[in-house]
């Protein structure tokens, strides 16, 4: 294929370029620093992009930063995969690449005064580039603020702590350093498991407040090294995923700091919970009002309904893009709390989507089938997607499940349970394509199916220990 962004698919308000001023007034506040990280998020939600020296940032802000669009073509190894038609086929070409307003922020835990900042890329000041996901959103947002609608979004991310080993190696949780001991469970919410790392979760919330992102909550999860972090909402869909995007980046970097590694692998452990990533999503009005929120006890608007009914309906066809790598479907286990069909439920834990029983002004969907693999930008450009498919076709969702919903799945729509499956579902999906738009679609599908490709060449220990001697 060659590529092609479709300058029908965007309007004006899709494009941001940010005020040069904002450059001039960081440098100025913080005369010590000496280099710029420019960050660029692939489609894999991986960090790509230059380190630059400090004179380089108002050309920045002015003319934009040339990097390759193959870029949005590339692996998870970070490998540009050609059948996209994004590297040789176009001569490895260059687009440009504009800060996003409000990015620009200090690192803390490096040792040099270096500064970070988000891009974006175009295909022009006027065009955004279709493949990067960050545009995909901006354009839903627009679409959603069309119908006199704002998302209101976080998201809670799942991690493991884990000790530093070599690649391709299995993990060990980490040595407790109040104990001496490596951990062999974990309770729930134990405080106590917060305490025995509590300079290394104090360093990620310090080290967050100092990047603006509003980390507010920790929990220890339900393994040896897991926790959870929560992010408070917003009403910038953009921002809360720049938030768990860049939250990523602080928790790896504060490890490192305290001679420790984390993972955001979907299953690191077969035997123990995989890591989530959960999103939280309601929709408030131009008054700002909660457009979800019934004037009567027990009723739900016709808006709420609605959108429940699109993201059940086209579950099946964004699944790719909720678990987008291969080791993302081995979390699908009842015993781990990870639905397995596009189900709902009232305050249900059990159920893909739920109902939180909070206060009624809180009324929003939660979203829990994602794993922390997946791209926060993707993810919710396949969620405000379905919402809107929702909306404008009037879907009404199935029933309320009641009880455990692992018991009545055979009663819902089964979600695809492999990447084959479920990007074959995404290709043929007409509604995805023509939200997220057609050509983005065939690229992601493409280098999804390159690395399964490569993933199913590869002769495992466990296929020698089975059948070399079987026969």
């Amino acid at each position: 294929m060659r590529y092609q962004t479709d300058k029908a698919l965007f309007k004006e308000k899709d494009t941001a370029l940010p005020d040069p001023k904002e450059a001039s007034q960081f440098l100025a506040e913080h005369p010590e620093m000496e280099f710029i990280d420019l960050l660029l998020i692939d489609m894999n939600g991986i960090v790509r992009g230059k380190r630059v020296e400090k004179d380089k940032l108002p050309k920045a802000y002015e003319h934009g930063i040339a990097l390759p669009i193959s870029i949005y073509g590339m692996n998870i190894k970070g490998n540009p995969v050609e059948e996209t038609g994004l590297g040789l086929e176009i001569g490895e070409s260059d687009a440009i690449c504009f800060p996003v307003a409000g990015s620009l922020t200090t690192q803390p835990w490096q040792k040099r005064p270096i500064a970070q900042l988000l891009l974006e890329m175009y295909e022009d000041p006027q065009t955004p580039f279709f493949g990067d996901p960050r545009m995909i959103l901006r354009r839903l947002v627009r679409q959603i603020k069309d119908k006199g609608l704002t998302p209101v979004s976080a998201f809670e991310l799942e991690f493991y702590l884990i000790d530093s080993q070599e690649s391709g190696q299995a993990p060990l949780p980490p040595i407790s350093p109040v104990t001496g001991r490596r951990p062999e469970n974990t309770q729930v919410y134990s405080l106590d498991d917060l305490d025995e790392y509590s300079e290394f979760l104090t360093g990620i919330i310090d080290a967050a407040r100092e990047q603006g992102l509003p980390a507010d909550t920790i929990v220890a999860e339900s393994a040896p090294g897991q926790f959870e972090i929560n992010l408070t909402h917003t009403n910038d869909p953009l921002a809360a995923c720049d938030y768990a995007l860049l939250l990523k980046r602080v928790i790896k970097q504060v490890a490192h700091e305290h001679e420790l590694d984390t993972t955001f692998m979907a299953k690191p452990y077969a035997d123990q919970a995989g890591n989530g990533m959960h999103v939280h999503i309601s929709l408030v009005d131009e008054e700002g009002n909660n457009v979800f929120q019934s004037p009567e006890d027990g009723k739900m608007t016709d808006t709420l309904r609605w959108a429940l009914g699109g993201m059940l309906a086209l579950m099946p066809d964004y699944m790719a893009i909720l678990c987008p790598n291969i080791n993302s479907f081995r979390r699908f286990s009842p015993d781990f709390y990870v639905p397995n069909a596009a189900t709902w439920g009232v305050e249900n834990r059990t159920t893909a989507l739920r109902i939180p029983g909070d206060a009624p002004e809180a009324t929003r969907i939660e979203h829990r089938v994602a794993g922390a693999d997946a791209n926060p930008y993707l993810m919710m450009s396949a969620l405000l997607a379905s919402v809107l498919y929702g909306i404008e076709n009037k879907i009404e969702p199935s029933e309320p499940v009641v009880g455990n919903a692992y018991d009545k799945e055979l009663e819902f729509d089964a979600l695809p349970t492999n990447l084959r499956d479920a990007l074959r579902v995404l290709s043929q999906s007409e509604p995805m394509r023509e939200y997220l738009g057609t050509d983005f679609v065939d690229v992601f599908v493409t280098c999804k199916e390159k690395e399964l490709e490569e993933f199913e060449q590869h002769i495992t220990g466990l296929e020698y220990d089975w059948y070399l001697h079987a026969f």
